[in-house]
C-alpha cells in the first residue's frame, strides 16, 4: 500500500504554523527601530556582552509580571542569547568541563536535539536518562545516580577540573541536569512545585546546575470547561525562582553566588524561531559569567539587531497581546481538535493518553501509548509508507546512549502546532487505519521494519 498519492500530513514537526507568526508586527517594530539612530546605531554595532540593555529591562518587567516571584526580577539577572539551543552550548562552554563534570542528567523522554549539543561539548557516552512520574523528575532515581557517579569519580581521582583553567567569572559544576519543567517536550508534563523544590535541594547537595528549558511556559490554556483557573500568570514558579528563594536562596551566606539553576528562555515559540533571540536568567554572578562566553566577549551579545526589534515588541505590548489574543486561543483550539479526534478514533483501538492532571494545559505536544503488542517504530514506518503521515516514535526521544530506564517502544508524540487545523482529524484517521491493519497482522512481523526506520530520513520532517 502506497500513501504517496495522499497529501503529506506532518504531525512530527515542532514548529509554529506560519499563520501564527506576527510578521506585520515584526515589520512595524523593525521599521521603528531602524528609523531611530538612538536604536539602530547600537543595534548595528557590536553590543555589550550581556546584550541590548533595553531588551533586558523589558524582559525583566515582563517576566516579573508573568511569574510573580517574591521579589522583582532585575535586568542584571538577565543576559541576551541567540536562542535556547545556542545558549545551551554557551552554558556548556562556560560551566562544564568534559572530564571533571561527571555526567549530564536528562529527564526522559527528552528533547532529543539537546543531546547532540551536549555531546558536542565532549559528553558522548556520559549522558544519563532520568525517568519522570506524574509529578516530574524521579528524585530518588536521580539521587542514586549522582551518588554512584560521585563514588566513581573518587575512585578515578577526578577531584578538580583538569581541562579548563580557573576563571574568575565562572565555575565548573560537577553535574548538569537538563529538564523542560513546564509543558515538557515530548511528554507535556509539568513538574510540581514540591518536585522543583526537591530538585533544587539535590542540585545543591551534589554541585549540579539545572538547565531549565523554559520555552513553553507562556503557551497555556484551560484544558477543561468550565474555566476556573487564571491564565495571567505561570502555573508554577520556575525552578530558577525556587533556587533564588528556597532555604535562604541561591545567593545565601556560604554559597558561591552562582546558584544551581539557569532559566533558558526564547522568543522562538512566542514570536518566531527565525528571530534566533532568547535570554538566560540566573544569579548576577552566573549571568555575568555566561556573558563572558568567548563568542559573546569577542563579538558582543548575539542577535544584537534583532534584540532591538524584540525590545520594541515588548515595550509596545505587542508580544503580550500576540500571546493572549492569538497564540493561546489558537493552540487551545488546535489542542481540542486533536484531542477530540484521538478520543473518537484512537481510544477505541486501545490507544491511551493520560488526561491533564491540572486545569491548565500547554505547549505543543501530546504523548500517546499504543496497545500491546504494537511498537511505535513500526507505526512510524507504516504511517509514512501507507498513509503519508509523519509522527514521532518514542525511540526518537530517548537520551543518547541510555534508554534502558524509560519505556519508549510503545510511545508516540503528536504535534498540534505545525499542520493546518483541518488536517488534524484526517491525520488521526490515517493513524487509526494503520493501527487497525497492524492489529490484524501477524505480531511476528512487527520487528521486520527496524532497518526501514533507520533509513526513513525522519529528520527532514522535524
Amino acid at each position: 500500500m502506497n500513501g504517496k498519492s495522499k497529501a503529506l500530513i506532518n504531525l512530527l514537526r515542532g514548529w509554529p504554523n506560519p499563520a501564527l507568526l506576527p510578521h506585520a508586527q515584526i515589520k512595524a517594530a523593525a521599521a521603528k527601530a531602524l528609523s531611530d539612530a538612538n536604536v539602530f546605531v547600537p543595534g548595528l554595532l557590536y553590543g555589550p556582552d550581556a546584550g541590548y540593555e533595553p531588551l533586558r529591562e523589558e524582559l525583566a518587567e515582563w517576566l516579573t509580571t508573568f511569574y510573580k516571584p517574591e521579589r522583582v526580577i532585575g535586568p542584571e539577572r538577565i543576559c541576551i542569547t541567540g536562542g535556547a539551543s545556542q545558549n545551551l552550548a554557551c552554558i556548556l562552554q562556560v560551566y562544564s568541563d568534559p572530564i571533571f563534570t561527571r555526567n549530564v542528567w536528562m529527564v526522559s523522554p527528552t528533547y532529543f536535539k539537546a543531546c547532540a549539543i551536549i555531546e558536542d561539548s565532549g559528553f558522548q557516552g556520559r549522558l544519563r536518562s532520568v525517568p519522570e512520574d506524574e509529578q516530574g523528575i524521579d528524585i530518588e532515581f536521580l539521587r542514586k545516580g549522582l551518588q554512584q557517579s560521585e563514588r566513581q569519580a573518587a575512585l578515578e581521582g577526578n577531584l578538580k577540573p583538569e581541562i579548563k583553567p580557573p576563571r574568575p567569572y565562572s565555575k565548573i559544576y560537577r553535574h548538569l541536569i537538563f529538564a523542560v519543567p513546564t509543558f515538557s517536550n515530548p511528554s507535556s508534563k509539568t513538574m510540581s512545585l514540591a518536585r522543583r523544590q526537591q530538585l533544587v535541594r539535590v542540585a545543591r547537595e551534589y554541585d549540579a546546575l539545572i538547565i531549565a528549558d523554559d520555552v513553553y511556559d507562556q503557551l497555556q490554556w484551560l484544558a477543561y470547561e468550565p474555566p476556573t483557573a487564571k491564565l495571567d500568570e505561570a502555573i508554577e514558579p520556575r525552578v530558577v525562582d525556587v533556587d533564588r528563594f528556597l532555604d535562604g536562596g541561591s545567593e545565601r551566606p556560604g554559597a558561591d553566588g552562582f546558584g544551581n539553576c539557569v532559566s533558558n528562555g526564547s522568543f522562538s515559540k512566542i514570536v518566531g524561531p527565525g528571530c534566533r533571540t532568547g535570554w538566560a536568567e540566573g544569579t548576577l554572578r552566573f549571568t555575568y559569567g555566561l556573558s563572558q562566553t568567548g563568542s559573546s566577549a569577542s563579538g558582543g551579545a548575539p542577535s544584537q539587531l534583532t534584540a532591538t526589534f524584540m525590545s520594541e515588541l515588548l515595550q509596545s505590548g505587542t508580544v503580550q497581546q500576540h500571546i493572549l489574543q492569538v497564540l493561546r486561543p489558537a493552540y487551545a483550539r488546535r489542542y481540542r481538535i486533536m484531542i477530540n479526534a484521538i478520543e473518537d478514533l484512537l481510544l477505541p483501538l486501545g490507544v491511551t493518553i493520560k488526561p491533564p492532571d491540572r486545569e491548565v494545559f500547554g505547549g505543543y505536544f501530546l504523548w500517546l501509548s499504543l496497545p500491546d503488542p504494537l511498537k511505535a517504530d513500526d507505526l512510524v514506518i507504516r504511517a509514512q509508507r501507507e498513509e503519508n503521515a509523519i509522527i514521532g516514535g518514542g525511540s526518537l526521544f530517548g537520551v543518547y546512549g541510555d534508554i534502558s530506564h524509560v519505556e519508549l517502544k510503545d510511545k508516540v508524540r503528536l504535534c498540534f502546532a505545525w499542520e493546518e487545523e483541518d488536517a488534524f482529524r484526517e491525520g488521526i484517521e490515517r493513524l487509526g487505519r494503520v493501527i487497525s491493519r497492524m492489529q490484524k497482522a501477524d505480531a511476528n512481523g512487527y520487528s521486520t521494519m527496524k532497518r526501514e526506520l533507520e533509513d526513513s530520513g525522519q529528520e527532514k520532517f522535524w
